[in-house]
């Protein structure tokens, strides 16, 4: 008499809803970082934008070094325009030149401000800092998120050295 072996190929419905279970939560996990990666995304974007704004206005500083000191105090908001005397003309332009480029920016609740400091108030008598000036740029925003204001502030401080020529 011969035997019949009973070989069973092929997957059971239990190792086929264990499979499923495995690839719902690899799914979930993926649609999770998904999420982080897209916030993270808006957020280098908004991060990049603010850098090129303060290269531009620390570039017009350095064209016009001779007369650094006329970007002290400068502060932009949607508000507010620019806070420079009529007198500073050079100042004054790129100032407003600024402004236009900050509120077009897509930042939600932008300002800007500027300080300009000479290193060392007496240069004369140590001539080591070279009449140089502390220009700080600082930017501050309300974080975006699906293109929603959040309320989440976000603010950066560039700093650089301007020397007279």
């Amino acid at each position: 008499m011969k035997r019949m072996l009973n070989n069973h190929s092929g997957f059971t419905l239990i190792e086929s809803m264990i499979s499923a279970v495995v690839l719902a939560t690899g799914l979930l996990a993926l649609a999770g970082m998904q999420h982080i990666s897209l916030s993270r995304n808006v957020s280098a974007n908004e991060y990049t934008r603010v850098a090129n704004l303060a290269a531009d206005i620390i570039e017009r500083i350095e064209y016009n070094r001779r007369n650094v000191l006329d970007y002290d105090g400068i502060t932009v908001t949607s508000t507010q325009a620019c806070t420079v005397a009529i007198t500073k003309v050079m100042a004054n332009g790129d100032c407003t030149q600024w402004r236009t480029l900050l509120l077009n920016s897509g930042l939600t609740g932008v300002r800007g401000t500027i300080t300009a400091q000479l290193i060392d108030p007496a240069p004369s008598i140590n001539p080591v800092t070279m009449n140089r000036t502390l220009v700080t740029v600082t930017i501050s925003w309300t974080y975006k998120q699906h293109g929603e204001a959040q309320g989440q502030n976000n603010s950066v401080q560039f700093q650089t050295k301007v020397s007279p020529e």
